[in-house]
């Protein structure tokens, strides 16, 4: 078994935990022998993003669904509230427009900004990826449906989260980083001073 393989089993044993992964592979556990459906990139892998290897707890594997090659463009990060005003909803509609003329649309597949960034990028026949904080089988939320068949088909959707793990509250804000990290630049569109939108700030 090859290392990407053995970190792919210790992900798919912890759901994607980053530290259990950690202690994982610090105790030589031996791996198990699930068979992993979803296509995946590791730490270990040239095609792994740089970006991503400069955080503090980078990312140990990354299941996706969609084009990998779109890692190797230049990228803006969209983020904003799920409950927008009007305003807030000008703005990332204008964001996503502008930026998506030049730079990969990166943003969280959520509802409100996300969605919009998403589907802009989409109709202006750009490229947009999304960084979800739930494995690749589960669609949240469910009201976004068209856009994950939209974009593991054209697009990229990214996860630290194996297929078999569902959604739980803290993933959201740790999946932050990601989508700070992927991002040449990080836009707000909307945000409430404590949000997971400040977090990626942050």
């Amino acid at each position: 078994m090859t290392k990407q393989e053995q970190l792919a089993q210790y992900s798919w044993r912890y759901e994607g935990d980053w530290a259990r992964i950690a202690n994982a592979i610090r105790r030589e556990e031996p791996p198990g022998s699930e068979t992993i459906k979803d296509r995946y990139v590791t730490i270990y892998d040239e095609a792994y993003p740089q970006s991503l290897r400069t955080l503090r707890y980078p990312p140990w594997v990354l299941f996706y669904r969609g084009n990998l090659d779109l890692l190797n463009t230049s990228c803006a990060t969209i983020v904003g509230s799920r409950r927008m005003t009007w305003y807030g909803k000008a703005s990332a509609e204008l964001s996503a427009s502008i930026l998506s003329e030049h730079f990969t649309l990166v943003s969280g597949l959520a509802k409100g900004v996300d969605a919009i960034v998403h589907r802009v990028a989409i109709a202006k026949g750009s490229h947009t990826i999304g960084v979800i904080g739930c494995g690749l089988n589960t669609r949240y939320p469910k009201e976004n449906e068209y856009l994950y068949k939209r974009m593991e088909e054209e697009q990229l959707i990214l996860s630290e989260y194996p297929s078999n793990t569902g959604v739980k509250r803290h993933h959201f804000p740790w999946r932050n980083r990601i989508l700070a990290a992927l991002g040449d630049c990080v836009i707000v569109t909307q945000a409430s001073y404590k949000s997971g939108t400040m977090c990626t700030v942050n």
